[in-house]
């Protein structure tokens, strides 16, 4: 699509690295592709997918170039991301996340950042933003219990960022305050956030049976009595407000707003199924075009149908939608950054309306085009089923979900407060 809706300030040189990195990722579409199965009934991204995209630097790309990364900005993420899902659902979405944790990461303080990359790095961290568990404010540090489902990418990471609320221990709370006499801490938050720590230091439980994106193996993260050193936290108050902890005010890509930017990892993935599908399904009818018609017609060509003119029209027309609105949200979150501003309110509301109609649109269009090609989409052989499958269960993230969506948008278009309705 050219350098339409990319934020101001892109040069020449940003371009081509963005189309470099978007043509590795083209080059592991057939692998992937060829994996695909594999990687569903393993409920697993295959180890060959994760050493080929290491290999390709794409497990990089949202790493501080101090580190050897790619640094690269949420416009590029997206269609790196939007390709690697035209061969594998799965995988995409593992790799999504997977680099939207290392782009927290980098709003982390110094040490934090030494601790992951230091020693190595390719070092990958995922996690879990929501609540799942507490943290205690003990000598030094934190003592993190807890459980977090769905953690996506976990089986491939070396280190794991959890939210938690941080509670104060009795030793740390005055003695006119009431606390949890059976926990020994005071049950009011002082604080919330994540915390970072090796996933040397949990277990996984094998939770992860579902309809679709079987593949992207997102399991459940325990903790039991974890020390985290205080240097491994970050506030989220502080981030919602615009403020990081890395020292790196150079680094735009940093600067990006966090609750703006979070929903956009959702959102590639969407992309590139919805442009698989359509490529399959034209694949398939023009293949079959002079010899297959439809069913209980007078139809001897599909292609000669009106209704699957129509469809396909309908569903090409739906992808462009949700790329447009996919795209501007990537280059808003972009400006934002580049510029070092948060964004208003109604703006940071806009953006998550626009990624969730972008995964609804796109969702739409794979809908479209299994009902086009009929009952034969949903054969085990055919990867269309799977696309469809993939989808259902991506597009109900919560973070996409688009009447929440809607519902804030709506709020902040009316002028009314905030409120309590969502966490980011």
């Amino acid at each position: 699509m050219g350098v339409i809706l990319d934020r101001p300030g892109v040069t020449d040189a940003d371009r081509k690295q963005r189309a470099e990195l978007v043509a590795r990722a083209a080059e592991l579409v057939p692998l992937l592709a060829r994996n695909a199965r594999r990687t569903e009934d393993e409920r697993r991204v295959a180890e060959e997918n994760i050493a080929a995209l290491t290999d390709a630097g794409l497990l990089r790309i949202t790493q501080p170039k101090r580190y050897g990364g790619w640094e690269v900005d949420f416009r590029t993420k997206l269609e790196i991301v939007r390709e690697l899902a035209r061969g594998c659902g799965s995988t995409a979405w593992v790799v999504s996340l997977l680099t939207g944790g290392a782009w927290y990461l980098g709003l982390w303080n110094e040490q934090v950042q030494s601790d992951v990359w230091g020693a190595d790095p390719d070092a990958r961290v995922a996690g879990v933003v929501a609540p799942g568990g507490t943290a205690e404010l003990v000598d030094g540090g934190y003592r993190v219990s807890g459980r977090w489902a769905y953690c996506s990418g976990s089986l491939h990471a070396q280190w794991l960022f959890l939210g938690v609320p941080i509670l104060r221990s009795d030793s740390d709370t005055d003695s006119d305050t009431d606390s949890d006499t059976d926990s020994g801490t005071d049950s009011t938050p002082v604080d919330f956030g994540s915390v970072l720590l090796p996933a040397a230091d949990v277990t996984i439980e094998d939770t992860w049976f579902v309809t679709g994106m079987r593949g992207s193996g997102s399991n459940t993260v325990v903790a039991r009595d974890v020390f985290v050193p205080r240097h491994r936290f970050v506030s989220a108050p502080r981030l919602l407000s615009g403020q990081t902890d890395t020292p790196f005010r150079d680094e735009a890509t940093y600067r990006a707003p966090f609750a703006a930017s979070v929903p956009t990892d959702l959102v590639g993935p969407q992309l590139g199924l919805a442009r698989a599908a359509l490529d399959l399904v034209l694949d398939l009818v023009l293949a079959k075009a002079p010899t297959r018609g439809i069913a209980h017609t007078e139809y001897a060509s599909q292609t000669e149908a009106p209704t699957v003119q129509v469809a396909v029209a309908r569903a090409a027309s739906l992808i462009e939608i949700a790329e447009l609105l996919a795209y501007r949200a990537a280059a808003d979150v972009d400006e934002a950054g580049w510029r070092g501003e948060l964004p208003e309110h109604r703006e940071r509301a806009r953006i998550r309306m626009a990624v969730a109609q972008a995964i609804v649109h796109a969702r739409d269009a794979i809908r479209e085009l299994v009902s086009v090609h009929g009952a034969a989409s949903f054969a085990e052989s055919n990867p269309l089923q799977r696309i469809w499958r993939d989808s259902e269960v991506a597009s109900r993230h919560a973070v996409a979900n688009p009447d929440i969506s809607a519902q804030l948008y709506g709020r902040a278009l009316l002028g009314l407060a905030e409120g309590p309705h969502s966490t980011l």
